[in-house]
C-alpha cells in the first residue's frame, strides 16, 4: 500500500491562520456569497486546487492521470469529482458554461531543464487544453507553465496560442509571476496565462505583490530543530535566502532530489544538501556543523502548502507531486483576481442602466 506523506508546516500555518478572516469558517474557503464553478485538467497533488478552493471557486471535476496525485485529492477533498484518466479522453461538454477552467499543463516541452521541443514534444497538452475550452466555453481560463514558455523561442507558439483563444472569442493576458512575491520561499517563476470573455476580461486586474516571503531558515527552523539537532538555529541564521525553484521531475525523468546541478549548487549555498530527500529531520546526535537535507514535508513547506495537505504514494511519487505543484498562495491570489472580475461582471449585467429604466 502507497505510503502517505503527511506535512506539518508550523511556519505557514501560523502565518496563514494569522491573516485569516475572523468571520471565515475554518474551512479553507474563500468568503463568498457567490461560489463559482471551476474545472481542473492536470491536477497533479493539488497546489493549484487548493489555491482555487481558497479563492472561491468549487471543483466541478479535477483531472489527473497519475494514481498517487489522485490518491492525494481524494485523501483531501475526497467530496471532489477526481477523474483519473488522460485529458486527450476527457470531453468536456458536459462541463459546458464553467466558470473557471484552469490547469498546470505540463512543463517539459518548455523547460530549460530539458529539450524545449515545444510543439514538437508529445507531452504538449496546450492544444488539448484548447479544444477543451472550446467544448465547455468557460467564462474564464487560466493555464500555468514554467518561465521557459515566456521566451523569445516560443513567441511564435505563444501568438498561435493567444489566436486560436481570440478566435473563441476570449481577451487574453499572460504574465511571469514570482512566488516569492506572495509569501512563498522560493523564486518559482511561472508563466501565467488567463483568458476572459469581454465582458469579465475588462475588469480583470493582475494582483500585486502581497508580502515578502521568509528566508528558508525561517521557513524551516522548527523542522530543522524537532529532534533536538543542536545546529539548528545556527544552520538557519546561514539559510538566509529564498530557495531556487524546486524541480520534481516528470513521470520519466527526475527522482527525489533538487534538481538538476544548478539547482542542488543554489541550494548548497543556503546550507541545503540538495543531492537527496531526508526519511527524517536532523537528530540530537547529529553535530552542529550537519549538512542536511530536506524532507518531504521541508519540501511541501518551500512550495506554501498547508499543514493538513497529505501528499500520497512513495517518496519519489510524492516529491514529484510537490516539485511540480503551482505554490497554492500564489495560485489564491491569481484565482480572487480572476473571481472578482467574473462577479464584477455579473453585477453589471443585472443592473444595467437600461434594465432599470424598463422596470420603472
Amino acid at each position: 500500500m502507497a505510503g502517505v506523506a503527511s506535512v506539518n508546516l508550523p511556519y505557514f500555518e501560523s502565518r496563514f491562520e494569522a491573516e485569516w478572516p475572523e468571520s471565515e469558517p475554518r474551512t479553507g474557503r474563500h468568503p463568498s456569497s457567490a461560489e463559482l464553478t471551476c474545472l481542473e485538467i492536470c491536477a497533479g497533488g493539488g497546489g493549484q486546487s487548493l489555491g482555487l478552493e481558497q479563492a472561491g471557486f468549487s471543483h466541478v471535476a479535477a483531472v489527473e492521470i497519475d494514481s498517487n496525485a489522485c490518491e492525494t485529492l481524494r485523501r483531501n477533498r475526497s467530496e471532489w469529482n477526481i477523474v483519473e484518466g488522460d485529458i486527450h479522453h476527457f470531453v468536456g461538454v458536459e462541463f459546458k458554461g464553467v466558470d473557471l477552467m484552469a490547469g498546470g499543463v505540463p512543463c517539459p516541452p518548455f523547460s530549460i531543464a530539458g529539450k524545449q521541443l515545444g510543439a514538437d514534444d508529445e507531452r504538449d497538452l496546450f492544444p488539448r487544453a484548447l479544444r477543451l475550452v472550446e467544448e465547455c466555453e468557460p467564462t474564464a481560463i487560466m493555464l500555468e507553465n514554467v518561465r521557459g514558455l515566456s521566451t523569445a523561442r516560443f513567441t511564435s507558439y505563444r501568438e498561435q496560442v493567444l489566436e486560436r483563444l481570440h478566435e473563441l472569442d476570449y481577451e487574453t493576458s499572460w504574465r511571469v509571476l514570482n512566488a516569492c512575491d506572495f509569501g512563498v520561499p522560493q523564486l518559482r517563476p511561472r508563466f501565467i496565462l488567463v483568458a476572459m470573455k469581454p465582458s469579465a476580461y475588462k475588469y480583470f486586474a493582475w494582483p500585486n505583490v502581497i508580502k515578502a516571503p521568509p528566508t528558508v531558515g525561517e521557513a524551516l527552523y522548527e523542522y530543522m530543530a524537532e529532534n533536538g539537532w543542536e545546529g539548528a538555529q545556527a544552520w538557519a541564521e546561514k539559510a538566509n535566502g529564498i530557495g531556487p525553484t524546486l524541480v520534481g521531475g516528470s513521470r520519466k525523468h527526475g527522482g527525489p532530489d533538487l534538481g538538476p546541478t544548478r539547482a542542488r549548487n543554489e541550494w548548497l549555498k543556503l546550507h541545503v544538501d540538495g543531492k537527496g530527500l531526508a526519511d527524517a529531520p536532523p537528530k540530537s546526535t547529529d553535530p552542529i556543523d550537519h549538512l542536511p537535507r530536506l524532507t518531504l514535508p521541508m519540501a511541501a513547506a518551500v512550495q506554501g502548502f498547508p499543514a493538513s495537505w497529505r501528499f500520497s504514494g512513495r517518496k519519489t511519487a510524492a516529491y514529484r507531486q510537490i516539485g511540480n505543484a503551482f505554490p497554492p498562495p500564489v495560485a489564491r491570489a491569481v484565482g480572487e483576481s480572476i473571481r472578482s472580475a467574473i462577479l464584477k461582471a455579473r453585477e453589471e449585467s443585472v443592473f444595467k442602466p437600461d434594465r432599470l429604466l424598463r422596470a420603472v
